[in-house]
């Protein structure tokens, strides 16, 4: 159903992400002191990643099997932007809860590679390997990070701003 949404309307994906890049510094700033909140976002956000990705679509494939490649970038590129929005929330959240916004792009890219692994070696899910995708899956990864990074830079100026006055 989410394919069928993407495909009628091209610039929807693309409209989600400008959406995430501008909230996702105030949302991230508003979770730096909501640990569980955050951790339970995680969770699920990794859960939504791997039944998305992992999920059997289609026949098997008769053999392991990888599509090495580019991904089409555009605004109206769904496959591609879908891709990237998917491991936005991902490096997102475990940025801000682990407060180390490299460490969770790296931890996102390395998931992503998993799960393209994965794809590629399980054939009965019928989901075959792309470069592609796992590119895509690293743009989103690193926009997540910088959005993590931007929310704890702003939650270390108001605090280090707060201490200044209390403590002057």
């Amino acid at each position: 159903m989410l394919s069928t949404v993407l495909a009628l309307v091209p610039w929807l994906a693309f409209s989600v992400l400008v959406g995430v890049v501008v909230v996702g510094p105030f949302a991230g700033l508003w979770l730096v002191g909501r640990r569980r909140t955050t951790g339970v976002l995680l969770g699920l956000a990794v859960l939504a990643v791997l039944a998305l990705t992992l999920y059997p679509d289609g026949a098997p494939y008769p053999g392991i099997t990888c599509n090495p490649g580019l991904p089409y970038l555009s605004p109206t590129a769904v496959e591609s932007t879908a891709n990237v929005l998917l491991f936005v929330p991902v490096s997102f959240f475990a940025g801000v809860l682990w407060r180390r916004p490299v460490v969770a792009v790296l931890g996102a890219v390395a998931l992503s590679g998993a799960i393209e692994l994965l794809q590629a070696l399980v054939v009965v899910i019928g989901r075959a390997c792309d470069t592609g995708d796992w590119i895509t899956n690293t743009i989103g990864a690193v926009v997540g990070g910088v959005l993590a990074a931007t929310a704890l830079t702003w939650h270390r100026r108001r605090t280090s701003g707060a201490r200044g006055r209390i403590g002057g």
